[in-house]
């Protein structure tokens, strides 16, 4: 455990040493904030103490920024060649792959939690469901979780950061947007389980607040997925 915390601290620092995860969070603020309290549909707007919409275009401004988040972990390293140099030390693939995925999750919460402003205002402008609001974050984290996985992933299997992206990119679309869409062509068993793959109705789910153990399983299993096949692609490229 002790590895794990050194390598996710220092790749936590790489993030602002290269004014990544201030550039992240601006732009984050900046759109959910926009989005949230001054465009047309935004809470003034609906009319409702509600965190709907902020929820709504996270769920947006995630999909987009976390492969610009995860491009680079392994990509850069396998690049440079950082990454046998860091494989010569005392520390495991696994260990290697989950500190990377931690400091990544640690940046996206650090970038929520400068959103809670937002919920103080709403709680003080009329009643709020605060446990629908309390799932709206944990969906956040969950989903952002999943997709830094997806991203470890596209980055561990090439040497070229705006091929991790686009890699990562087009992963994640199948789970944003595709799985969904094509479950409403089919019927029976084949839409369930297309309905079951798409990211967007566990997030929606949660985000309504109702807590289902098949959402929990569902990021769950996606995450470790995830995580499971970099490191399979990190320890097969240190047998070659």
């Amino acid at each position: 455990m002790r590895q794990i915390w050194i390598i996710t601290k220092r790749e936590l620092r790489s993030f602002f040493d290269s004014l990544m995860a201030y550039i992240m969070i601006v732009l984050f603020l900046g759109f959910s904030g926009f989005f949230t309290w001054l465009s047309g549909s935004d809470i003034f707007f609906v009319g409702q103490a509600s965190l709907q919409t902020f929820f709504g275009v996270s769920f947006w401004t995630l999909f987009f920024f976390i492969p610009a988040l995860t491009m680079k972990l392994l990509a850069e390293e396998n690049k440079t060649g950082t990454i046998e140099l860091l494989l010569t030390k005392p520390v495991s693939d696994w260990q290697v792959i989950v500190a990377k995925f931690l400091a990544t999750f640690l940046l996206i919460l650090i970038t929520l939690l400068l959103t809670l402003p937002y919920y103080i205002t709403v709680a003080n402008i009329g009643p709020v469901d605060h446990g629908a609001v309390i799932m709206g974050y944990l969906g956040l984290l969950l989903m952002s979780a999943a997709y830094i996985s997806i991203g470890l992933f596209a980055s561990s299997i090439t040497s070229n950061q705006i091929v991790a992206f686009l890699l990562s990119l087009a992963i994640g679309i199948l789970f944003h947007l595709i799985f969904g869409f094509i479950s409403n062509v089919f019927s029976g068993i084949a839409g369930e389980v297309l309905s079951y793959l798409s990211m967007a109705e566990h997030f929606s789910s949660i985000s309504r607040g109702v807590v289902d153990s098949k959402d929990i399983v569902y990021f769950l299993s996606v995450i470790l997925l995830g995580l499971f096949a970099s490191e399979a692609i990190l320890a097969k490229r240190n047998t070659i």
